[in-house]
């Protein structure tokens, strides 16, 4: 009812306004002339260029190029003389005059659109439904295409956006085939939310949480596993607050805006594809191969007994496959088009038992109504389902890599008791799970449904004008059930779990913008941008848990039931006004201002404001510079500088600000307490604040295309938990307390050492530098949860910094030894004598006092970057692609080793050291807690993605052409990190815990073999 509420009061407000204008522009097509304008487009090399758009300026009209790169646009229109546009991404666009008199067929000179790898004309949606080029943005905007996207077959839409932009950290937090992604644009901007950016698809505003309804241990998946990369026609990646300011409260993270593809004018064309994945585990864990144990753990006694010892990683691990296929079809007249596709992709992970599938269709419809309004359609339908085994490791003792890391792996998991088939515990000195009854017989599942719709009215009623309506719904119902059998080897669950979960989300947003374009003179140009979002968000939620199970019995009506419910609400209202002034074509100004008023925060506090300013100056375009000798070297020049706010709105939940009542069951009376957590009305948004510089210039004839910045972004009234005195009657609360600072540059560089009518050799590199700090933290820190108190906020340093004890050293820097040889954790004695926390000695040398803690590593790397390679031969014909990304010092925590290698486990071969004598016999022990000595580098080299593909164009069955293609993802690394993989972590999303590797499933090599054929 909420939501028919809120439509029907939006559409009393903004609605009528959309129909009148469209009423008055409907009936000025009966006095046209009907006109059909041909023509063609070509590249450089006088190639046929496909996919090209025209559009008729001042009008809603348009066409695409086919294969063979001609396009025919119908209309009625009155005579005249208009202006065509033909552009493309990647390449500079081209006006033409067309005078519309007698002929009723008009063709067009052919059309040659030169690259442009300086993108500074290519289009780009600044806000709502605002198209503006780049060359008059004062920062910057990333853009790649769907077929740059698609080289490699990624399973989800970010993950395919790794290396692909400066100044965005993309990262896979978990092997497991619909594994987590964290996107950090410009570093984190918050510490007790989300710093994923807003994603938008079609002008949809979307659901991109990562709820856990089952405890995996910490794997979460990312929503936008539901959308299939195929679909993709292209990407904009807004980064800095300036372009995101528009948003409000809701883009301090970014905005990741989603274009999908659409219908095409002509004969109906279908695309088929289908892929066969197969992926592997690219590294294993050495693994303790002594062939004796210890008897007990008494360091003075060395007895030893022979023992078998066991690689439980290949009973884990598995070769998996996959397969992935996709279906299209596309066409239309020039007042109707439409497309249609259909995805189907399955994918084992390389834990056995373990896949995910997911299948779904999209539609949309176009029609141009008359040549002054166009309405579209769109829906998106997809159904997930995946099977997976628990990890363990963050919050629970059950799970598959949990139960190897805690084994002794002298104990044989497959030596089942004959007689009632029970797993055997593989732990001897803890109770763990043995992996094998994990991946055998426990049952975890999640089902996902989910609809994305929106509806498109875009209206022209004069020269210059247009208003622009958009209605998006995104709605999803996440389902998820687990398993574990009775008398399993399950830590506290050894009479059995079942657990039923599910959360039905739903998001409206309804978006009205007004833009008006006029050249007040030959120098002056305006666009004034005005507009205003509705936006309602729900959240429904129950989780039933039993314990206490009847035998075979997997519902959770059979055992002792625990169940909780939650739902939510929120709103967001806005409106923003934007003005662009252009003069002589060069200098590009730009001023904005967002209002916000979200439901999640206090009456008093509740509006917000968010301007943003930028300029940009195209250096190059100036006379002196166009008629000198600078324009043979650098024919593109242009410098840019902008400021922008921004909020966010992930920090605190809809009812944070609220002093909450809890439910609870006095005997068998009902009745309420008060939550721990009190509330605060005078809560404010965190507030992001970002000043940008760059530049963008093209070198030696436009073969070489550079992008600059540099950035500096505050971010002010952190949202973090204060600890309260016991007597305010309660634990903490949420408080407007501490900054961050991300400062860094960005570079880009595009260039084509080789074109030639035969050869095509293009390079793109990218390098970002971003140094994180955060300060004004309560008391000078405080740690997080997911990471064993050993994660921080440390005043001064970089956010989730490793934190902890650590290892007594000499002066020369070697361990300081025990008297029995073992290391030793450092003490200190404060003030007492020496230098200020400076550790003090006794008189043997040894340290005395209480145990000290300091920073031990940062999870943040100095830098990352990539490198593209692509090559075609042949007429385009025979292509190659490779991807090199890496990430550069930081530091993981590899609490995998830390326990593997310890005596009372001691699965790891890093043991073998104690148990040949060459180190003292519990020197694993000692360590244990030394945080220092499992601060490992991770900095890498990936080859990221590598591709070779062949089109032919054979002449049977109607088609046009046919691409065979083999892929490969992750497939070589170069890095000193003695883990599985120094990208994942245990925390999965979390912001604030990163570079935490605790027995999460390793990021697989993945290959794929398929094909592409179009008819």
């Amino acid at each position: 009812m909420p939501v028919i509420y809120l439509l029907t009061g939006h559409l009393r407000r903004w609605g009528w306004v959309a129909l009148l204008l469209l009423e008055l522009a409907l009936p000025a097509a009966g006095q046209n002339t009907r006109y059909t304008i041909r023509g063609r487009v070509v590249d450089a090399s006088s190639a046929a260029l496909p996919g090209a758009t025209i559009r008729l300026l001042n009008t809603v009209l348009g066409a695409s190029s086919n294969v063979e790169g001609n396009y025919e646009l119908v209309a009625s229109l009155a005579p005249g003389t208009y202006q065509l546009e033909v552009s493309s991404v990647g390449y500079r666009p081209q006006r033409r005059s067309v005078t519309l008199a007698a002929e009723a067929t008009v063709t067009v000179p052919e059309v040659g659109l030169t690259e442009d790898l300086v993108r500074l004309n290519d289009v780009v949606v600044t806000g709502t439904s605002v198209a503006t080029s780049k060359k008059q943005l004062g920062n910057t905007i990333a853009t790649v295409s769907g077929d740059e996207l698609r080289t490699t077959v990624p399973t989800q839409i970010d993950q395919a956006l790794q290396g692909k932009f400066a100044g965005v950290q993309i990262t896979q937090n978990s092997g497991n085939p619909a594994g987590g992604i964290s996107v950090r644009l410009r570093g984190p901007s918050t510490v007790a939310g989300s710093s994923d950016p807003l994603y938008i698809i079609d002008g949809v505003i979307i659901n991109n949480d990562s709820p856990q309804l089952l405890d995996l241990g910490g794997y979460a998946q990312n929503r936008l596993v539901d959308i299939s990369p195929n679909d993709i026609e292209r990407i904009e990646v807004i980064k800095g607050a300036a372009a995101a300011a528009i948003y409000g409260s809701r883009a301090s993270n970014g905005v990741v805006q989603i274009f999908t593809k659409r219908g095409k004018e002509g004969a109906p064309q279908v695309t088929v594809s289908s892929q066969f994945l197969t992926s592997q585990i690219r590294k294993t864990l050495d693994y303790n191969q002594y062939p004796f144990r210890f008897t007990n753990t008494t360091n003075t006694d060395l007895t030893q007994v022979p023992v078998q010892r066991y690689d439980y990683q290949k009973d884990i691990f598995r070769t998996a496959i996959g397969t992935d296929n996709y279906v299209s079809v596309t066409g239309g007249s020039s007042t109707t088009k439409y497309f249609a596709s259909g995805n189907y992709f399955r994918n084992q992970g390389i834990i056995d038992n373990t896949d995910f599938n997911r299948g779904g269709g999209r539609l949309r419809l176009q029609q141009t109504l008359g040549s002054k309004a166009s309405l579209s359609v769109g829906a998106n339908y997809s159904l997930s389902q995946s099977r997976e085994v628990p990890n363990g490791g963050i919050n629970e003792a059950y799970g598959a890599l949990t139960g190897f890391i805690f084994s002794n792996n002298f104990i044989d998991p497959n030596q089942r008791d004959p007689i009632t088939g029970r797993y055997p515990s593989t732990a001897l000195s803890i109770t763990r799970t043995n992996p094998l009854e994990a991946i055998n017989r426990f049952k975890f599942a999640q089902r996902t449904s989910r609809f994305i719709g929106d509806a498109q009215l875009n209206l022209t009623p004069f020269a210059g004008f247009t208003v622009d309506y958009v209605l998006g719904y995104d709605a999803s119902t996440q389902l998820a059930t687990g398993f574990i059998p009775t008398n399993s080897t399950a830590p506290t669950y050894t009479t059995g779990l079942a657990r039923r979960a599910d959360r039905t989300a739903l998001l409206v947003n309804n978006d009205l913008t007004l833009g008006y374009r006029r050249d007040f003179t030959e120098w002056l140009a305006s666009t004034t941008t005005v507009g205003g979002t509705l936006q309602y968000e729900q959240a429904l939620s129950t989780a039933i848990q039993s314990i206490n199970l009847a035998p075979e019995i997997e519902t959770t009506a059979s055992g002792t039931v625990v169940a909780g419910e939650t739902r939510t609400e929120r709103t967001i209202r806005g409106a923003f006004a934007q003005q662009t002034f252009g003069i002589y074509n060069q200098l590009f100004l730009t001023g904005a201002i967002r209002m916000d008023e979200a439901s999640v925060y206090g009456a008093n506090v509740r509006r917000q404001y968010y301007p943003k300013v930028s300029g940009s100056y195209l250096l190059s375009e100036a006379g002196f510079w166009k008629e000198g000798p600078l324009a043979r070297f650098v024919p593109q020049f242009k410098l840019r500088a902008s400021y922008g706010e921004a909020g966010n709105l992930t920090a605190i939940g809809p009812y944070d600000r609220l002093n909450n009542l809890l439910p609870v069951v006095l005997g068998t009376q009902p009745g309420l307490s008060t939550s721990a957590q009190q509330g605060n009305a005078r809560l404010q948004p965190e507030r992001q604040k970002e000043f940008e510089i760059g530049t963008d210039l093209s070198l030696f004839n436009d073969r070489v295309g550079i992008e600059f910045s540099y950035y500096n972004k505050e971010v002010e009234d952190l949202l973090l938990l204060r600890d309260l005195n016991f007597s305010s009657g309660f634990t903490n609360r949420f408080d407007n307390i501490g900054n961050m600072r991300n400062r860094g540059v960005e570079l880009l560089v595009r260039g084509t050492p080789v074109q030639t009518a035969s050869v095509r050799w293009t390079v793109t590199g990218t390098f970002s530098h971003n140094k994180n700090r955060i300060t004004n933290i309560p008391n000078g820190l405080v740690t997080f949860s997911n990471g064993f108190g050993l994660v921080a906020g440390v005043e001064g340093q970089p956010l989730g910094t490793f934190y902890g004890t650590y290892s007594a050293r000499n002066p020369d820097g070697s361990l300081l030894l025990t008297p029995a040889g073992l290391p030793q954790r450092e003490l200190g004695i404060q003030g007492t004598f020496g230098a200020p926390n400076t550790p003090q000695r006794r008189a043997d040398g040894q340290p005395s006092g209480t145990l000290l803690n300091t920073v031990l590593g940062d999870p943040n790397p100095r830098y990352t970057a990539s490198l593209i390679n692509e090559v075609s031969l042949l007429d385009n014909r025979l292509t190659f692609r490779v991807q090199f990304d890496t990430q550069q010092d930081f530091d993981v925590f590899n609490f995998t080793q830390r326990v593997g290698s310890r005596d009372i486990f001691g699965g790891l071969k890093l043991y073998e050291a104690e148990l040949s004598g060459n180190v003292p016999k519990g020197t694993s022990t000692a360590t244990y807690n030394t945080f220092d000595r499992w601060i490992e580098d991770g900095s890498f080299i990936k080859l990221r993605e590598a591709s070779i593909s062949y089109l032919i164009k054979p002449k049977i069955l109607g088609m046009r052409d046919l691409r065979f293609s083999v892929a490969g993802r992750n497939l070589w690394v170069i890095t000193d990190y003695s883990g599985y993989d120094p990208e994942v972590s245990a925390a999965g999303q979390s912001n604030a815990v990163r570079g935490f590797d605790f027995v999460e499933v390793p990021i697989p090599r993945s290959v794929s073999v398929g094909f592409n054929a179009s008819f």
